[in-house]
């Protein structure tokens, strides 16, 4: 279990991040939701340790994720919302690295390296420079890269961008398989359609604040909108988006 507590960052006098509490349990597949400036990747930018908070805490099983970074990185698989690679490698030798560095067993990073370049249709360019792969092979190498060493805690920001239709079908499925294994997932996207699809429970945070956090359909009833994407417009305090829009063709149309 992963464990939230009062989690604050500040840049100088900005609170972007203000007491932020929430837990991702195993098994569960929890979407995490805000606008743009919301906080939102500073935390995700936090829980995978590329950002040190400026108070509270982050705890796995009990343990304060600072006492041994090193071995809860090893535990942690993170897809990041930018495919940022190592463009001069191949998908091959990227996979290679990540399996080194997290201590895999050579023989095991080989094996399972290529097992996951086939299964996500990407044998035929495991020898072509990443210089050379779509954003969406890229974003399906970065998948592969999170999964090579069976982490128990996996975080996807954005997994989702670029990958055409089948593969995000084969990704979906692919999450659900991961929380039946009972792996931790924490999921963040703007497609709100697809969040409600695949995550139980949703934390949406806004202005750096968690302004509520629930099981989808309990958050339905409470508040009595029929859709995850009504319910989110409401608690980040949206203007009504068609009258903005229309705002928008009528002003771009004015002569």
């Amino acid at each position: 279990m992963l464990e939230v507590c009062g989690l604050t960052k500040r840049f100088r006098s900005i609170t972007v991040v203000d007491g932020v509490d929430f837990v991702l349990r195993p098994g569960e597949i929890t979407g995490y939701l805000g606008p743009n400036g919301s906080g939102k990747s500073t935390t995700v930018k936090m829980l995978a340790g590329l950002l040190h908070p400026t108070s509270g805490s982050i705890r796995l099983d009990g343990r304060d994720i600072r006492e041994d970074p090193v071995a809860f990185k090893r535990r942690l698989g993170y897809v990041p919302e930018e495919p940022n690679l190592y463009s001069y490698l191949t998908g091959l030798e990227y996979l290679q690295l990540a399996g080194r560095l997290r201590g895999m067993e050579e023989a095991d990073v080989n094996r399972k390296a290529n097992e996951l370049l086939d299964l996500l249709s990407l044998s035929e360019a495991r020898w072509v420079p990443i210089s050379a792969y779509s954003k969406g092979m890229k974003q399906r190498v970065l998948i592969a890269a999170a999964l090579l060493h069976d982490p128990d805690i996996l975080i996807f920001d954005e997994a989702q961008s670029g990958l055409d239709i089948a593969n995000a079908l084969l990704f979906r499925h692919l999450l659900e398989a991961l929380a039946a294994r009972g792996k931790t997932i924490l999921y963040i996207s703007h497609v709100l359609e697809l969040v409600e699809k695949i995550c139980r429970r949703v934390i949406v945070i806004y202005k750096g604040r968690i302004v509520a956090d629930d099981a989808v359909e309990h958050m339905r009833g409470l508040m009595e909108l029929p859709s995850l994407e009504e319910i989110f417009t409401q608690l980040v305090r949206q203007d009504d988006m068609a009258a903005r829009a229309q705002g928008i063709s009528t002003l771009i149309g004015a002569r």
